[in-house]
């Protein structure tokens, strides 16, 4: 397990610290919250696991052959992307 939460950990400080100004306990808490809920375990592919996401969610992971929508997360420093509707 611990060559896993390495792996997390230096995923967090590449994507998400080593671009974001932490303030205070509060925002590091907030910042850490939204990259792991909101892009880590919904948008962002894992190699591990055959580039899936782990929470897919409702929506269809398939190849868009429409339009896509972009979805800023924390701020801007990532997108997550949608078929548009």
């Amino acid at each position: 397990m611990n060559s896993v939460c390495e792996r997390f950990l230096g995923s967090v400080r590449r994507e998400c610290l080593d671009h974001v100004l932490i303030l205070e306990e509060a925002h590091l808490q907030h910042v850490l919250a939204e990259y792991a809920l909101s892009y880590f375990n919904t948008a962002r592919p894992h190699q591990g696991i055959g580039q899936q996401v782990p929470v897919s969610g409702e929506r269809d992971r398939a190849r868009f052959a429409g339009s896509v929508t972009s979805i800023p997360v924390l701020g801007g420093l990532h997108h997550d992307y949608h078929a548009a509707a």
